[in-house]
Parts: structure tokens; sequence; C-alpha cells
């Protein structure tokens, strides 16, 4: 009887564990590797208050920090507000104005690889005017 028990509870543990270990996979595949909850509140903290250091330092050289300065950063924050507003239109006029691509980054995958059909060749449309501009 106590065999039993003793059995019963590793199974119990381990599927906690498994349970567990699941969950921060998910956080972190919903997220990103580098989120925690101390430096989520210190980026929100960072864009409230336009304050460009708090943000760096939370940052480092990733991302949309190699194109972010101290000067731009208002304008990031603002683009950051619109897109929290549900204002997407507005926030990639400023995104474009910045010069970040449309996913805020570099918009490479693993090992720096360009990801998608966009693979050698920059399908952009500069001007506005609906052609793309490796076609003119």
């Amino acid at each position: 009887m106590q065999k039993i028990l003793g059995l019963s509870l590793i199974g119990v543990v381990a599927i906690g564990a498994l349970v567990y270990a699941t969950g921060t996979f998910a956080a972190q595949q919903n997220y990103g590797p580098n989120y925690s909850l101390d430096r989520h509140e210190k980026m929100l903290r960072a864009f409230e208050n336009n304050d460009y250091t708090a943000w760096k330092a939370q940052m480092g050289d990733r991302g949309p920090a190699r194109v972010v300065t101290k000067e731009n950063f208002p304008r990031f924050t603002e683009m950051h507000k619109l897109m929290l507003e549900g204002k997407t239109a507005e926030a990639n006029v400023i995104r474009a104005e910045l010069g970040l691509d449309q996913r805020g980054g570099q918009g490479r995958g693993m090992m720096n690889r360009q990801r998608g059909q966009n693979r050698g060749v920059n399908f952009m449309d500069a001007n506005g005017d609906g052609i793309c501009d490796q076609m003119q």
C-alpha cells in the first residue's frame, strides 16, 4: 500500500513539473525569451515617462534599439502609444519615418537569415505610388 502511495505521489509530482515547464515554455513563446514581468513594467514606465535611458538599459543593442536614438525616442513612444490604441496605420507611418520595418526589428529569423519571400530583394514602395520600387 505504501509503495502504491509513493508511486502515485511521484506521478503527481512529475505531472506537476511537466505542467509547470509547459506553462513556462508557452509564456516564452508568447512573449519572447527576454520577457519578465519586471522588465515589462520597466519598459512601460520608460514609455510613460518618455525615458530613453531606462528604455535603452532594457533593450541593449537589440531590435529597434539599433535605430531609435535619444532624439527620436519621443516619436517611438508616440508610435508605441498608437499601437496600444489599435491605430496601426498611424503607428506604421511613424515606424517608416524611424526606419523600422514592419516587425519592429531587423526582420531576420534564426541564424540572422531573412524570412519569407523577401529573401535577397527588398520589396518596398517607398514613394507610395502602389508600385514596388524594384519594378521601376
